[in-house]
């Protein structure tokens, strides 16, 4: 099969668009939407590959975005900060023909590596694979009462801890940005993580206003744990979540995450994402308990001949003291320096 391939112009976002909303493997991150929140919020440079057929047609698309910086050095993934990319195309000859491409465009721009984040296992014996993650899956049943039958009393009656104080969810969009933001900038800097920035969010939120919502839980009309929620035809997603520390002794946790799968339930989804776990890591073991069943991350990396492929984990003990120090600082300075650091890692 005879393909050029392409890079994407506003042009053809629509076209774009369509051919990924007829694939049955695409994600909302392989949504062209995505070209305008990371160059505007993260200042990165999208590269969106199509192939383009005999007939003009695009029958194969491959979402990137290139990044670099002094500390991390220079390179392309699809698509970084979330768990989902890949290529999506008509045959394997497409695909692959996508695939050299974006390899010679890392030789051109002098690359570290690329990294293709999929849940397929159909690049195994082309590239260097990481499967040490998994996203966490639920099916929701019909109901909440369902759920609650299903998670079983210990967990009922964590639910009911935080019930019995002055709590209370909201959901919503920009409106509870300030509250959401405010919990995440605190827990990110307790974990000794650079946290986001506010545009970033804010950028999601006005572009995917039809899919986007947060959830906000009040402890004594004080915001204490959030998470950002992401819906994708049946299924809603949990990229980020995050609660103050001093919360976690009425079980706030569980709470944010019953009244979130509650709604979800009532928004008619049939599945629920709760984003990527190291297996028997305790954020696995907290999904496995509302029923969520590993699916396999397959995270494919390709290296130029000289290079060698980091190990940018937070796991790597090399970032352990930066890590300790990162815990110590004010959080009026994280919110400042961290969105610079965070951006260049995917």
């Amino acid at each position: 099969m005879s393909v050029v391939i392409k890079k994407l112009s506003p042009a053809l976002y629509k076209e774009w668009d369509e051919y990924v909303a007829t694939c049955d493997d695409a994600s909302i991150y392989h949504q062209s939407r995505w070209i305008s929140v990371i160059s505007a919020s993260l200042k990165q440079d999208c590269i969106f590959l199509y192939a383009e057929d005999s007939s003009g047609n695009i029958c194969g698309v491959f979402p990137l975005v290139e990044l670099s910086s002094l500390a991390f050095g220079r390179f392309m993934v699809s698509m970084p900060y979330f768990n989902y990319g890949g290529i999506l195309a008509d045959s394997d000859v497409v695909r692959d023909q996508l695939l050299e491409e974006a390899k010679r465009l890392g030789q051109e721009h002098k690359i570290d590596y690329l990294q293709i984040r999929e849940s397929s296992d159909a690049l195994v014996e082309q590239f260097v694979t990481k499967t040490d993650k998994v996203n966490m899956i639920l099916a929701l049943p019909e109901s909440a009462e369902a759920l609650g039958k299903s998670i079983g009393s210990k967990r009922r009656s964590q639910i009911k801890r935080p019930q019995r104080e002055n709590v209370r969810a909201e959901f919503g969009g920009v409106e509870l940005l300030d509250d959401f933001y405010h919990v995440f900038c605190i827990n990110m800097r307790d974990l000794g993580t650079p946290v986001y920035s506010r545009a970033f969010f804010l950028s999601i939120l006005q572009t995917f206003v039809k899919e986007a919502q947060l959830c906000v839980v009040y402890w004594d009309d004080k915001p204490v744990s959030t998470g950002f929620l992401i819906r994708h035809k049946d299924q809603m997603e949990i990229p980020w979540a995050s609660t103050v520390r001093y919360a976690n002794r009425i079980s706030i946790n569980m709470y944010l995450y019953w009244e979130i799968l509650s709604w979800s339930i009532a928004q008619g989804c049939s599945h629920f994402d709760f984003g990527r776990s190291t297996v028997d890591a305790g954020t696995y073991k907290f999904k496995k308990q509302w029923g969520a069943q590993p699916q396999q991350c397959y995270w494919y990396n390709w290296v130029p001949e000289g290079k060698e492929l980091p190990n940018l984990s937070p796991s790597n003990s090399k970032f352990d003291m930066a890590i300790k120090i990162w815990q110590k600082l004010p959080l009026w300075f994280t919110k400042l320096i961290g969105p610079i650091l965070v951006r260049s890692l995917p």
